[in-house]
Parts: structure tokens; sequence; C-alpha cells
């Protein structure tokens, strides 16, 4: 059977980090060891085989203000606002709150910080406390399937187990061991009125006659609560006090009560890093027209190359067997009265159809949108509809995944087990919605196989209709029949521990292409246990519920997918055309991207909205030379940059024209005291919140199959394909010697250091002043202020080990850091003492330049055998959003084609009108050239008419910014190297560039 496959993320260690740094100064000891009650034995009965050692969690030695102070440290280097002081509760002193995104992996990252914090200080004993059975069960099953991957990165293994009050022999174990020891308990199990709950309160026969929760108490746990959110009844809380807690760690993406946060990863971060799927929305609505009773639904507009587009209509039509609800494709000017021989379609004559807006007319006036429904439509008819549509969505995925080896699922959410199968005296039968499933899924098929001898239809015809969808519900125990799982009064979720156990145990099982299950049908109030990572279409078949958020709905599909060896499909170059949820729903696509928003505009409320000179004071640039703290001045350049060009309004808040600017890589120049770290104040900048910021939501309604034309058979492009489609190793040789002569000349030229400057505040205390005042810091008045600069030395108070942190950062060897340093002028090495960390950043900022152009000066490119195939055009995302594509192009390799900025745009356009270009292709992301600093896209191939202009292949990579000085560094690296990758690999015919307008691509091939 498949096994995931876990990897180090920079994300979640920084997660497990926050935690761990809260406590820098705690020594690393041992667990205390105390003698665990042994409580009575009634006679005859039998005593506990452990002796009676037990091991605690080690007391906390920081005093609170240390405590604090670390905190302090970790929110300044994640620029998270600073806690006036240590959240202490009834329960415990020590309330740590990590916010992580859903689907960003927030079970993995608490296991990897018990992990952490047993390392760094000894603490072993943890208590994971969840709000559901669904949560409880989906923790252990992560603790299983992490162990060994955290057996090799500790060199240990934690134990752990369910608490359940029938087999209290593992709390003995639990305090015995002196290892990791994790116990997962669900909150109903000691804040409920039932017999079993309370037995964790009680003196027990089979305990020795000892309380559970003063076993527990003993080993001073620390407090793991996942979704603390739904556990903060009084009740619960006066519960958790029971457990003497050492302190408590809340791990959500929605937090409700603020602690001390010391971590942020939410939605918006999740999206930005590409840790989550896109959402793309496929709504249907009812349109209710007056006097109407003619039942149509236009369910998609369809392309094809050299063709009128096609409306794909459902309508009634006259049979001989009755009326009938049938697929049509129509095309402008059918005649719908004669199609169905019915009364009521008289006057509806296709007039136009328009695959821009998506939209299908006819001569009477009415007008259609895709996903609209109008006549006689039933709540029947409304789920149907879903159910084709979930069908096409989920086609439309496995056409594009099945061959990078991705299993597509799909899963349907109903209320009820009847709608999927039914009991009588006769035994089982297919529900309202299997039998639906099957008729639309077949029809489906019919249309997707294809007489072509391939994989993907050899597996299609593989799995039957009957067997390729599967229901998951709670089971009746003695009947074995399929039964609707109990739910609470107020609760949208159950306590089946068996169905659970099913869905999760057959989660690597689902993920396999040899199991014939992809459609999933589950009830709604199993939805907390599905989290499979590859659910990549989301249909509720139900009434849409008050209780469960837009948000919760497309929760459970939002995990990065996985291929058939356990591996995540997160490769940052095509994480979003890989990973994209359709989410199905009974509304309209701005319904639900409207609620959907403001789900996720309300759960960033947290985030700053006000970028000025009070907001920038105070936070820290991270560089590789450690972190710098932005002073007032700085700050207020940032504020005066933001004001000058017109990027925030009179309120300080971001502006669509900074969003636009940044999109299209035409951001105003920064001023010269902010260009050394200027990758991070637009970082600062872009931490302000605005609604311009939220993930965009796409419209799956816009996208449209965009096949090959012919330009792609043409011998030109078969020509230019065939000169740059080498694959290659490249091999880096140079003397150590020439990159410290290198590092020398440029650290004297251009090393700067700024001495260290303080702000001294004179002021007075207020004449009156309130409580308030003085709680916030405001009963003092700042009579005056000024800057003063230490150009002292500063080498006696603070030890730097200046060639280590050189070395480590750089990757270079002691020795040759020894060598720059020994070569640099006196005067150049002076100014280290006046401020060594400023020192370090930007000798460190301007080695890693030089190393960066020797590596490019020596690289040598080698051909491989391989080469790349031409099925990288095919295989890739074959579908364009009509809405962001432009119009129909004559030269391009497909019929529409999507460009990331106006720049690019333009290019097209002007290519597309060019009378020397024969055809050109926006290069698929599988196509990359390997470079020292990770793959290499570029943008175009173009094919020029023969005796037009000297080159007649050419490679073009469009750039906003021509300027060397403005791209990125390590783009100009990648750029840099795809010269020479070209120089090498191919003829003089074939040329290289970078370009921003049609222009200078001409300048350059003529």
């Amino acid at each position: 059977m498949m096994k995931l496959k876990f990897k180090h993320q920079a994300y979640q260690t920084n997660a497990v980090e926050a935690v761990a740094d809260c406590f820098a100064g705690q020594s690393q000891t041992a667990g205390i060891q105390y003698r665990v009650a042994p409580g009575r034995v009634k006679p005859g009965g039998q005593q506990s085989l452990l002796d009676n050692n037990g091991f605690s969690n080690n007391k906390l030695a920081l005093t609170p203000p240390c405590v604090l102070d670390n905190i302090h440290n970790v929110q300044r280097s994640q620029n998270l606002p600073l806690s006036t002081a240590l959240a202490g509760t009834k329960v415990c002193p020590v309330n740590l709150d990590i916010e992580m995104e859903t689907g960003t992996g927030k079970t993995y990252c608490y296991i990897k910080t018990v992990f952490e914090l047993n390392k760094r200080y000894g603490w072993s004993k943890f208590i994971v406390v969840v709000p559901s059975i669904a949560i409880r069960e989906g923790v252990y099953k992560s603790l299983e399937i992490t162990a060994e991957h955290f057996l090799e990165d500790y060199g240990k293994r934690a134990r752990f187990f369910i608490y359940n009050s029938k087999q209290l022999h593992n709390l003995e174990s639990f305090s015995s061991d002196a290892g990791i020891n994790v116990m997962v308990i669900n909150v109903q199990a000691f804040n409920a009125t039932g017999k079993d709950n309370r037995r964790i309160y009680e003196e027990l026969d089979d305990f020795q006659s000892r309380r559970p929760i003063d076993v527990i108490a003993a080993n001073n746990p620390i407090l793991i609560l996942d979704e603390p959110q739904k556990m903060e009844g009084a009740k619960t809380l006066e519960s958790l006090k029971g457990f003497n807690p050492l302190m408590i760690l809340r791990y959500s993406a929605t937090h409700k009560t603020e602690h001390n946060k010391i971590h942020r990863l939410d939605a918006l971060d999740a999206y930005n890093q590409k840790l989550v799927k896109k959402i793309s929305v496929r709504g249907i609505s009812v349109k209710n027209l007056s006097g109407a009773n003619a039942y149509l639904y236009l369910g998609d507009i369809e392309l094809s190359t050299g063709k009128p587009p096609v409306g794909r209509v459902e309508l009634e039509i006259k049979q001989n067997t009755g009326i009938k609800r049938v697929l049509r494709k129509l095309r402008k000017g059918d005649n719908l009265f004669e199609l169905s021989k019915l009364d009521q379609y008289k006057g509806f004559v296709v007039a136009d159809i328009n695959a821009y807006a998506n939209t299908l007319s006819f001569t009477n006036g009415v007008e259609l949108t895709v996903g609209e429904a109008v006549g006689d439509v039933n709540e029947a008819t409304l789920r149907r509809i879903q159910i084709r549509e979930a069908v096409k969505a989920h086609f439309e995925k496995e056409q594009a995944l099945f061959h990078q080896g991705v299993k597509v699922l799909t899963l349907f959410f109903i209320d009820t087990v009847a709608k999927y199968r039914c009991y009588d005296e006769n035994g089982e039968t297919s529900g309202e919605y299997a039998q639906m499933f099957e008729q639309e899924y077949s029809r489906y098929l019919d249309e997707v196989l294809t007489s072509d001898d391939n994989s993907y239809n050899d597996y299609l015809r593989g799995i039957e209709a009957a067997r390729t969808h599967q229901g998951y519900f709670s089971i009746d125990k003695k009947s074995k029949r399929l039964v609707d799982p109990a739910t609470g009064k107020k609760s949208t979720e159950t306590d089946d521990v068996d169905a659970y156990d099913l869905i999760l145990k057959d989660k690597e099982r689902l993920l396999s292409l040899s199991e014939p299950v992809r459609f999933i049908f589950s009830h709604s109030a199993l939805r907390e246990g599905w989290d499979n990572p590859n659910v990549f279409v989301i249909c509720t078949l139900k009434h849409s519920d008050n209780m469960i958020s837009r948000r919760q709905e497309v929760g459970r599909g939002m995990r990065l997918s996985v291929n058939q060896f356990g591996e995540r499909m997160d490769n940052p170059a095509t994480v979003h055309q890989v990973n994209v949820l359709t989410v199905v729903t009974g509304e309209s696509y701005i319904e639900f991207v409207t609620g959907l928003q403001r789900d996720i505009s309300e759960s960033l409320s947290a985030r700053p909205r006000i970028a000025d000179e009070k907001y920038f004071t105070g936070k820290v640039f991270k560089t590789a030379a450690g972190d710098v703290e932005v002073t007032a001045d700085a700050a207020k350049d940032i504020e005066f940059y933001l004001i000058q060009n017109g990027y925030v309004d009179k309120n300080r808040h971001i502006t669509a024209k900074y969003h636009e600017a940044k999109k299209e890589g035409q951001l105003a120049e920064l001023p010269s005291e902010l260009l050394p770290h200027a990758e991070q104040v637009f970082q600062l900048i872009d931490s302000v919140f605005s609604d311009a910021q939220l993930p965009p939501i796409g419209n799956d309604r816009n996208i449209k199959i965009n096949p090959l034309n012919a330009n792609f058979d043409k011998k030109e492009f078969k020509a230019l394909w065939n000169r740059i489609n080498h694959k290659a190793a490249y091999a880096v040789d140079f003397e150590t010697q020439e990159l410290i002569n290198k590092c020398v000349l440029e650290l004297d030229k251009e090393l700067h250091v700024s001495p260290l400057q303080y702000t001294v505040q004179r002021g007075e205390q207020k004449v009156e002043t309130t409580y308030d005042e003085v709680k916030q810091g405001e009963s003092f008045k700042v009579m005056e202020s000024t800057l003063e600069s230490d150009k002292e030395s500063i080498r006696s108070t603070v030890k730097y080990d200046l060639i280590g942190k050189l070395a480590q950062e750089s990757k270079l060897t002691r020795q040759t850091i020894a060598g720059i340093l020994q070569g640099i002028r006196p005067d150049t090495f002076s100014q280290y003492p006046t401020n060594p960390e400023d020192f370090i950043a930007k000798a460190l900022r301007l080695i890693n330049e030089q190393k960066a152009t020797v590596i490019v000066e020596h690289l040598v490119y080698d051909t491989i055998a391989e080469t790349h195939s031409l099925d990288i055009f095919t295989q890739e995302k074959r579908t364009v959003d009509l809405a962001k594509a432009g119009d129909k192009l004559n030269r391009h390799i497909y019929d529409y084609v999507f460009t990331d900025s106006k720049i690019e745009r333009t290019f097209v356009n002007e290519l597309d009108t060019s009378a020397e270009v024969v055809v050109y292709a926006k290069l698929p992301k599988g196509f990359f050239i390997p470079t020292p600093v990770g793959g290499y896209n570029p943008d175009w191939a173009i094919s020029f008419k023969e005796g037009s202009v000297k080159h007649i292949y050419f490679i073009a990579e469009t750039k906003g910014s021509m300027s060397s000085m403005e791209l990125r560094k390590i783009e100009q690296c990648r750029i840099d190297c795809a010269r020479k990758f070209f120089g090498r690999m191919t003829s003089e015919q074939v040329k290289y560039g970078v370009v921003d307008s049609y222009g200078k691509l001409m300048a350059l091939v003529k």
C-alpha cells in the first residue's frame, strides 16, 4: 500500500521553533522522578505490575518576565504585535496561540513540537485535547504515520494512546515511562455528564481506588489544544485545571480568545506561499422568468478550433415513450420548437452564443448564463445538475492529472443515507442520488472515451460505474446496514468512531490508481473526518446549513495532492496548476464567492490595515546575517515612499495602485537608504492587509478546453522545438583565489557600514493622567527627541564569530572567508567594530553576489541523452480562463494564452500580428533549464520567417524592467545561466534574450 512521504518544510519548522524559542534559557534535564500513588488493592485484586516510579515534566525554571521577553523576541522576528503581558489564565500561567490555516499540516507541526521540546528541554508528558471524535481519530492516525519520519529526525519514538476510561493501564505507563508520552483525549471524556465520562473523577475499584485525573495531574503535562475555539465553555475550562498543566499550546486556524500569539500562518499566508489548493467555484442558479415554464439548463459553452462555439443545453424533448429531458449541443440558428416538438419552446431560436460572456441568447429576448436553469426546476432537478457538474469537473481534472500519476477524488456530502442506499425486505437498492450519479457518469464517460489506444482510456474502461462510487456512513452493528450518524442537538458532527476509522483506514488506499473508487458519498455529519489530500471536487447535495460556513465547506479539500509515490505535488512552478479545488454549489458563483471571501476576510481580522510610521517602527527585516530592526527614520522613509507614489490613501490604507504596480513588476524605486533591504521592505508593506490581497477564487465556468491547433504541427515549430529540447547537466570549476580577489575588490569599493544609532527622548509626566493612559504607557509626554550615532568600538561588550557567521551563511569555507578578510584594506575592516551586525549583513550580500557571478562565469553545460518530449504541451494545463485570456490568436500553438502582465499581453498582440513571425509558443512549466539557483523556465519560443531576420529562432524572457540592477539577483543569475545554456546547446540560428517589447525583440534578431 502507498505510504505518504513527509519532508522538511521551512514553514512547518518555523512554527515548531516559534514555540520552542519561547523557553530559551530553560535547562535540558530529564523529568522529575516521583512516586506514582499505588492506590489500594481490594483483597484478591491484582497489584500493578509496574514499579511505582513516575517521571513528570520538569518545572518551568524561567521567571515570567524571562518568558515574556522570549515571547517578544519570537513575535518581533515574525513582525507580530507584541503582547503586553503573559496571558495567564485560571488553568495555567503560560498560554501560547499558534495560528495555522486548515490544510497546512497543523497536526504534523504540534507532533514535531513535542519532539523538539523534548530534545531541547527534556519535557516528555503531553496531552492532546480535541473537540470531537473525528479529530481524535485523525490525530491518532497522524501519530501512527509520522512515527518513522520522526524516528529518523530525532532518534526516538513517542508512546501514544487514546484515553479510554475502561483501559486505565495506559495511564500507569504514561506516568512511569521516562520517554515521550502522548495521550489523546476528546473533551467529552472529561466534561460530559455520562457515566463513562465521570469515571475520570471517581475513585475506581479497578484502578486501585485512585482517581484517573489525579494520576494524570501528577505528570504536570503540557496540554496541546487542537481547535480550542470549540472548547471554550466555562465547564471545559474549569475541567482543564484538573490536569495541572505546565503550559497550554493552542493550535487553530480561527482563534476566538486571544492569548500570547507567537505564530501566524493564516489563509492569506497559506495561499501566497502555495501551501494549499486554489479554489474554483462552479455555481448553479435558478432563474425565474415570468410566465415561462419551458425547462432549460445551460451547462457549458464549448470551443473547438476553426468552429463557432456551441452550447450544451438540457431541454425537454417529445419522444415515442413520452417527454424526456435530454442534453443537446446547440448552434446559432437552432430552433428549440422544431427540436423538441413541444409548444412551450415556441420562439426559442438561438440568436447568439458568446464564449467570453458565457451566455446563450434566444430571439425572444431570453438569455441564459452558463450554470443557469429556468422553468420547472425542483430539488431533484437541481441535485441532478450538481451531480452532472461534479462528474464533468472530475473528468476534466482527471484528464490533466492522470499522466502525472495523481488520483482525483470527488466528495459528495448528503444529509440522509436513504438518498444513497435504500433497504427493504428484499435487501438493498441504490438510492436516488446513487442512481442519478451512475446515469450522469455513464453519459459523460461515453463523451470522454476516445478510440485512441492510450493508458487513460484503458484505465476508464477497467472501472465499472457501480464500482467507482462508495458510501461512507455509520454502520448499524446488528443489521450491518448504513445508517445516518447520530448528532447532538447543537452539533453538525457525529461521534461514530467506526465510521471515522473506515475513512482514515482507507485514506492511503483511496489515493492509489489501482483502487477503483473515485467518487465518495458521505454524510455531512462526518465532514470533519475527511481531509484526504486528493479531494479535487466537493459537492454538497443538501440545503445550506448556517452552522457550517463556506470556509468550512471548502476546508475539506484544501490540502495539496500527492502522486502514486506518496510525494506531495508542491513544485512552486506548477503547484497552482495541479492543485485546484472545484466546489460545485447549489447557489450562484457571486453568492458563494461573496460569502467565502467575507469568511476569509473576517478570519484575517488580526492583520494590520494601516501602513504608517507607527506600524513600521520596531519591526524586523529578516536578513541572511540576522535580524535588522526598522528604525523610526527608516519607518518614516517607507511611509513617505508610499505617500509619494500614491500607494496609500489619506487613511494610510494600501491602494489598488500599489498591488497593480507590484503585479506588473513596475513598482517605483525605493530611496537609496532602503535599497539594501528592498525585498524585506516590500514584505513588510505586504504584511499590511487590504481586500485586494484576498486569494482569487476562480469561476470554473470560465475555464474552457484550449486544444493545440494547426500551428503546433507546422514544420517551423517542430524545427524550433528540435533545436531547444535538449536536456543538460552543468558543472562549475573555479579557483578559490579568483573568488577571493573579486570579493576583496567589491568589499573595498562597496562596503559602507552605518554607525549604530540610538534615539534619546526627554519627557515629563503629564499633569493629569488616567488609569488607561498609565496602562497603555501614555502617561508621559515626549518633550524632545534626538538621534545620536555611536562611532566608538563595542568590541569589548559583544562577541561575534565573524568568520564563522560569514562562512555559515555564504556556504564558503572558513579558509576562504579568512582570505577575503585578510585581503581587504585596513580602513574597510575598521568599520567592523562600529556596527558588527551591519558589517556582517552587507559583507555577506556582496560576497554572495560575487560568488553567484563567479559560478555563472565558470558554468559549463553538457548535453545528456534525454530530451524534453512534445508531450509536455499536451500533459500540462490544457484549459484556459477566457476572462483572462484575451482574443483568439492566429500564430500561437494554442488558440488562447494566459499572460501574467500587461507587458506580456501587449507583447503577444504584437507577435500575433507580425508578418515576420510564423509560429510561437508560451513554454510550459515542465520545460526548464537546471541552474545553481533552481530550475529556470523561459517564457516564449518564437520562429520567424526564413530570410526575414538573422536569427530565425528566438527564446524570449519578457520583463517589465530592463536594468539588470532592478532584476532580482537570483533572477538575473538564472537569466545569465540561460544565455550560457542556449549558447552551448543550440546553433547560431537560435538566440536567447530578455525583452520588454516587440521592438526590442526585433532589434535583437535583425
